[in-house]
């Protein structure tokens, strides 16, 4: 082989290994999953701290917790990959998947989600039977009633999702000791509402994407104003909650506060824009800085 013909394979070969991890990554949905395993590993350290154990004593069953969890994970979001394989090839932001550009057989990908999402499972029931019992809710939750029955056909999908989002913490926090605790109850309410403006403000953003797949998201189905109503009522009900944190200090409820006041004024805002879109962007942004200060505080209060 000359040193030229080398060279080709060689770069032939980068790409497609660049390509397959590419396509991977897409299959899982690396953000989503990455942003339901911080969770996962928030309620785990918090859990620790406040059972006064240490990551160093339970370093075996913390890594039955977060690979156990980032393969349920990932394994609900290829199944959703999976079955919306057909609406995918409508929306333009989803047009690139493997599963719509045949870079993946569905059958495969079919294979491919039930084979995570057993594993994962299988590893999670090595920690606690608590911590198996609430990753399985939140897995069937995502798979069934959302994704195979509501999210084309009610509004409601939203709610729907939000449960599978928010039992997260409790994955973490159950693999340590018993969620019934302040701290796992307020997470969870935290995240199941965070999720309802942070998902219509997705929706509004690519609104033209689930109007053409026919998606029954609620931007969609009833318009934006009512979608800002509702967003603005659920940044209302975050407002409290860090109230029930008292003990991670004054410092973090003051800190909370000042963001949940600003998620509210930037949702008021939303009623006198004059693009939509671009609120709708720095909603999805705004919400996504949020969830991680909020957390990522929680977790450096422990250190």
């Amino acid at each position: 082989m000359t040193k030229e013909a080398h060279v080709v394979s060689s770069t032939t070969q980068s790409r497609s290994a660049s390509a397959f991890f590419s396509d991977i990554k897409s299959l899982v949905k690396g953000p989503v999953l990455i942003a339901n395993i911080f969770p996962v590993f928030t309620g785990f350290w918090l859990a620790l701290y406040f059972s006064g154990m240490t990551l160093s004593g339970n370093w075996g069953v913390f890594l039955l917790t977060m690979i156990g969890s980032t393969f349920l994970v990932a394994g609900a979001l290829v199944m959703n990959n999976w079955f919306d394989s057909d609406i995918d090839t409508v929306m333009e932001r989803t047009k690139k998947r493997p599963t719509v550009t045949g870079s993946f057989a569905l059958k495969t990908v079919l294979k491919i989600g039930l084979i995570l999402s057993g594993i994962g499972m299988l590893l999670l029931l090595f920690t606690t039977l608590e911590a198996a019992i609430y990753a399985f809710i939140g897995w069937f939750t995502y798979v069934i009633p959302y994704t195979m029955w509501s999210k084309r056909k009610y509004t409601l999908n939203t709610v729907i999702g939000s449960v599978s989002g928010a039992v997260t913490p409790l994955i973490g926090w159950a693999a340590i000791m018993s969620a019934n605790h302040i701290v796992p109850i307020v997470l969870v309410a935290i995240l199941f509402i965070w999720q309802m403006p942070h998902t219509f403000a997705i929706a509004m953003k690519k609104y033209e994407d689930y109007s053409a797949a026919n998606v029954a998201m609620l931007p969609v189905v009833y318009g934006f104003t009512i979608t800002k109503r509702q967003m603005l009522v659920y940044v209302l009900c975050l407002l409290p909650l860090p109230f029930l944190l008292t003990m991670f200090g004054a410092t973090f409820i003051i800190i909370a506060t000042l963001m949940n006041l600003g998620y509210i004024a930037a949702s008021i805002y939303g009623f006198y824009a004059k693009d939509d879109y671009k609120w709708a962007n720095f909603m999805f942004l705004y919400s996504v800085n949020y969830m991680t200060l909020l957390f990522g505080m929680m977790i450096l209060w422990t250190f």
